[in-house]
């Protein structure tokens, strides 16, 4: 099975990366509105990025071999291990080496290449051995039985790719390059939202998978109801602090007055989209336990059908900040909308509760919290005072949840 997909990614690998890298003069010239770096690198830039994205695909490959054989724990030190050279080591190098473009994604294109390595080599330690001498052709047959399924991911991951990436594909046009990076800091800031609720499902996807395999499936509802609780608890409250305090988690980061005078609502926009993502993603997780994608790929459809066409629009009349609210009304709708559908559909009488005692109870405290936070410290303007400001409310909501989390796992136990 991994040879024959392997076949597969490679084959995408290289027509993507080959299209992005023959296309980066045109989008240099003809897309991007850059009025002070030179066409030549941004189209150097953009070939670099090309080679980056053929190879971070293909560890995804790797990545969900490691996944699926559960070995999380060192998935996760390995992760956390590439980001720290992604985002931090790289520092140094802006720093003292050159801090242009093309140096700053040639390092990510040697850091991609350690990430493939490094996970290709894992993944082969865990796959099942081969007799000395014995080579495993590349062959169509292992496809076959998954092929209608694997067809439901790929759709479901493109579809992915529309939701995530198409405001930022549109704005890429619309914005000059500067106003563009203001967006771009404010949607990264709030994805961090997703970078701590997306753990939770590579770890429970192959968990309820097989415990719904095993006919169990008392037990798949409720690691599905404890995973919720746990993303309620912890990404969550980081969605509620970014909301509230917005400008000045901006301004304490990069003391830029102009970034904070544009991308603080951006932010805040994108940061309640996020939560709503967050917990709106739990429904495909129990649709991919029962390995019935069906509903899933027709949500996602709509999804897409009510998403681009309104941020085309809000991007086109209001800028960043209608992309924004078109990104946060569309996450509102399917989760109100959808998710009540697909609980339906797969476990009749749950949405209710998840909903209430699994989402709404677990989140009532932390907003809470902030929101007296908010109105307590009030809008003083010194940057150090606000630093510590925030690291105070962090530390408040790191204690809240840390104490919330004692209580699921009580109730686990």
């Amino acid at each position: 099975m991994t040879r024959a997909l392997e076949g597969v990614f490679v084959v995408v690998a290289l027509f993507a990366g080959l299209l992005l890298f023959a296309t980066a003069s045109l989008l240099a010239t003809e897309w991007l509105k850059a009025a002070e770096l030179p066409k030549k690198e941004i189209t150097q830039s953009l070939q670099l990025i090309a080679f980056i994205i053929a190879l971070r695909w293909m560890s995804g490959l790797y990545r969900g071999v490691i996944t699926g054989a559960e070995r999380l724990v060192w998935l996760s030190g390995f992760n956390s291990l590439v980001a720290t050279g992604r985002f931090v080591l790289v520092l140094p190098v802006l720093m003292y080496v050159s801090a242009t473009p093309l140096t700053f994604f040639a390092y990510q294109l040697g850091m991609a290449m350690l990430e493939l390595i490094g996970l290709a080599w894992m993944a082969y330690r865990l796959l099942p051995p081969i007799a000395e001498g014995q080579r495993i052709q590349w062959q169509w047959a292992p496809l076959k039985p998954v092929l209608k399924f694997s067809m439901s991911i790929a759709f479901t991951s493109s579809v992915w790719v529309f939701v995530t990436q198409t405001d930022k594909l549109i704005l890429s046009k619309l914005l000059p390059l500067a106003d563009y990076g203001y967006f771009s800091v404010a949607v990264l800031v709030a994805s961090g939202i997703m970078i701590v609720s997306s753990p939770i499902s590579s770890a429970i996807m192959p968990r309820m998978t097989r415990l719904h395999a095993e006919r169990k499936d008392a037990e798949v509802i409720a690691v599905y109801r404890r995973a919720t609780q746990i993303v309620s608890v912890t990404a969550i409250p980081i969605a509620i602090l970014l909301i509230f305090f917005s400008p000045k988690i901006l301004w304490a980061w990069t003391g830029d007055s102009a970034l904070v005078e544009r991308a603080a609502s951006v932010l805040r926009l994108y940061a309640t989209g996020y939560a709503f993502l967050a917990v709106s993603a739990f429904p495909f997780y129990l649709q991919y336990a029962r390995g019935d994608l069906r509903l899933h790929m027709i949500g996602n459809a709509l999804f897409v059908v009510l998403l681009i066409p309104s941020v085309i629009w809000a991007a086109n009349i209001y800028g960043m900040n209608g992309a924004g609210w078109a990104w946060l009304l569309s996450n509102a709708i399917y989760f109100a909308a959808w998710t009540p559908i697909v609980h339906h559909r797969f476990s009749p009488g749950l949405h209710k509760l998840w909903l209430l005692r699994d989402i709404v109870s677990m989140t009532i405290l932390p907003l809470l919290v902030v929101g007296l936070c908010y109105l307590y410290f009030g809008a003083r303007g010194d940057r150090l005072y606000i630093v510590l400001e925030l690291i105070f409310v962090a530390l408040i909501l790191s204690v809240l949840s840390y104490v919330q989390l004692k209580l699921i796992n009580r109730n686990i136990e």
